[in-house]
């Protein structure tokens, strides 16, 4: 990662939410990532979480040391030690190094249908103007950007946004189901 999260840490610290939010836009692949080799054995999603809280609610211990992402580095290792302890309560059995080792084994990408693709592209192409661009820009923010600037890429107001982006997943769902594919509610 070239980009220094630091930025956000002394703000973060004196409980800037809006600052914790930029940091996490940035950290949260990183940290997903790092999770990959216990997907199988324990609820990521939740050590996520869990460290994500335990970050924020001790960012103001954490200290440059002159290395970029000092924080991002303590999340991860919080992260690495929450999902060590969930493996420990789970499943102890899981505690034999050559298991633990084997869980650490990165998982193979899962590639994607390929005619699952396809419908989802004829039927992102056939969204209109608006919903189109506000998914499209949602797309390509990748999770990075607040929806707010986002919005302003695509000259729309917050709220505007938000609805094209409900109606795009909407018209996405009629789309698909028309094709035979049915999305489980989420």
């Amino acid at each position: 990662m070239t980009l220094d999260l630091d930025i956000h840490l002394e703000a973060i610290a004196a409980g800037d939410a809006d600052a914790f939010g930029r940091w996490v836009a940035g950290a949260e692949r990183p940290l997903r990532l790092s999770l990959r080799s216990y997907a199988s054995v324990i609820d990521t999603e939740a050590a996520l979480q869990e460290a994500l809280l335990r970050t924020w609610n001790h960012a103001d211990r954490v200290k440059p040391d002159g290395r970029p992402n000092a924080l991002l580095r303590w999340a991860r290792r919080c992260l690495r030690n929450h999902a060590i302890d969930s493996v420990r309560k789970r499943s102890p059995d899981l505690l034999d190094p050559t298991l633990l080792e084997a869980a650490a084994t990165p998982v193979a990408p899962i590639e994607p249908d390929p005619l699952l693709l396809r419908a989802l592209t004829a039927c992102r192409k056939a969204l209109p103007g608006a919903p189109g661009r506000a998914l499209t820009a949602r797309l390509e923010g990748r999770g990075c950007r607040h929806d707010r600037e986002l919005a302003a890429t695509v000259e729309m107001s917050l709220n505007t946004f938000l609805k094209n982006v409900g109606r795009a997943r909407a018209l996405l769902t009629e789309c698909l189901h028309k094709q035979g594919i049915r999305l489980e509610a989420s």
